[in-house]
C-alpha cells in the first residue's frame, strides 16, 4: 500500500429541497386551500476516524465529495425526504486544515470513532401551506431551499505513536524497529532506505507501546535537504524520542547536534520532549572505544548514553526499560497532581 500523508479535497454539503406549491383538491370540498409541504434538509458532510487506515492514499483518486440534496415537498402537506449524510472515513491522527496561507486547524481526530459534522446541509424550502394567513388564503409562493456549504480543505495525517525514532540516515533506526517489533522495515547499506514512516508495537515486560520510525534527517533538512523535515509531523504526538547515533560516524557529537538543530528548526516542541540517547552499532568496536565515544556523546548531550547494537541484539533491554520509565513519568505529568482524598470511615 502506498503511503500518503497529505491530500487536498473539495467537500460540499447537500442543498435543501424546494417547497411545494399545491392546493387540496377533493370531491365535495370547494375551498381546499394550500397544502404544499416543505422541502427536505440536505445531507451533512461528516468525517469519522476509523481503525485499519494508516494512509490518505484513497484521497489521491477521489478528491470531490458532495452530499445529496434534500427532496422536494409535495401536496397533502408532505415534507420532502432529507438527504443522507456523506460520511468520509479517515485514519486516526488526521487533521483537517483550511486552504489558506495559515493552514489553520479546523478539526483533529485523535481517537477511534470520533465523528465531526463538518458541513451542515441546507434547510429545506417552505411550501405554500406555510404562507397561508388570514389575508392570504391561497398563497402561491414557496422557497427553493437553502444551498449547502462548500470548501476546499487539506487533510494531513500525523501518526499516533508513543516513541519516535530520530537520527541521521543509516543510524540503524529501521534495524532497531525490526528488532523490537514486527514492523519489517526495509534495511539497506545506503542512506535513506526509509522513505516513509513506519509503525511497530513493542511488548516489553507486560507493557505495550507504539514506535514510529521516520526517514533520516541531514543538515539543512529544515530547508528541504534530503527528504526534508515533512515527516517530522509524525512524531509531534510522541511522548518520548529515541535518538540513535551511529558509533562509526566521524564525530558522534556533531552527528547528535545536527539532528537536534533540525528538530529545533522545525519547532512544535520537539526538542523539549524527553529523549533517550543510544550509541548504535557498538558491536564493531572494542570496550575502550565504546567508553570513549559514550563519554564524548554524553558531554555533548548532557544525558546518559546507552550502548546499543540493534543488529546484534545487544543493549536493547536497558533502552526499552528507559523508554517505559519515561513514558510512565510523562503520563503522570500529563495527568497532573492527584486530587486529595478526604478521609471517611465509610
Amino acid at each position: 500500500m502506498h503511503f500518503l500523508d497529505q491530500a487536498k479535497i473539495f467537500v460540499r454539503s447537500g442543498a435543501g429541497g424546494p417547497g411545494a406549491v399545491s392546493f387540496r383538491r377533493e370531491k365535495f370540498i370547494e375551498f381546499g386551500g394550500p397544502d404544499g409541504g416543505d422541502g427536505g434538509k440536505g445531507g451533512d458532510i461528516v468525517f469519522e476516524a476509523v481503525p485499519g487506515l494508516n494512509t490518505l492514499i484513497d484521497f489521491r483518486y477521489s478528491q470531490h465529495f458532495r452530499a445529496p440534496r434534500g427532496k422536494g415537498g409535495a401536496g397533502s402537506n408532505r415534507t420532502g425526504a432529507g438527504g443522507d449524510d456523506l460520511v468520509i472515513k479517515v485514519p486516526v491522527g488526521t487533521q483537517i486544515l483550511a486552504d489558506d496561507e495559515e493552514r489553520s486547524l479546523l478539526a483533529d481526530f485523535t481517537h477511534e470513532g470520533q465523528r465531526i459534522a463538518f458541513l451542515k446541509g441546507g434547510d429545506g424550502g417552505r411550501g405554500n401551506a406555510s404562507y397561508k394567513s388570514s389575508t392570504n388564503r391561497a398563497p402561491r409562493q414557496h422557497q427553493t431551499g437553502w444551498p449547502g456549504e462548500e470548501m476546499w480543505v487539506w487533510l494531513r495525517l500525523k501518526l499516533l505513536a508513543d516513541v519516535g525514532l530520530v537520527g541521521l540516515p543509516n543510524a540503524g533506526k529501521s534495524t532497531f524497529i525490526n528488532a523490537v517489533t514486527n514492523a519489517q522495515a526495509k534495511v539497506g547499506a545506503y542512506a535513506f532506505t526509509t522513505l516513509r514512516p513506519q509503525l511497530g508495537v513493542v511488548n516489553h515486560k507486560g507493557r505495550e507501546f507504539v514506535v514510529a520510525d521516520i526517514p533520516g534527517l541531514i543538515e539543512g533538512a529544515a530547508e528541504g535537504a534530503g527528504v526534508g523535515d515533512r515527516f517530522l509531523g509524525h512524531i509531534e504526538r510522541c511522548q518520548v524520542l529515541l535518538h540513535l547515533v551511529d558509533a562509526n560516524d566521524e564525530d558522534v557529537a556533531t552527528s547528535y547536534r545536527v539532528v537536534r538543530e533540525e528538530l529545533e528548526a522545525y519547532g512544535e516542541g520537539l526538542v523539549e520532549k524527553p529523549a533517550v540517547l543510544a550509541l548504535n552499532k557498538v558491536d564493531t568496536l572494542d570496550d575502550e572505544l565504546i567508553a570513549a565515544l559514550s563519554a564524548e556523546l554524553g558531554a555533548a548531550s548532557g544525558q546518559e548514553v546507552f550502548p546499543l547494537s540493534a543488529a546484534g541484539g545487544m543493549g536493547i533491554e536497558p533502552i526499552l526499560d528507559a523508554l517505559i520509565e519515561k513514558l510512565h513519568r510523562q503520563s503522570v505529568e500529563d495527568e497532573g497532581p492527584a486530587e486529595p482524598i478526604e478521609w471517611s470511615p465509610i
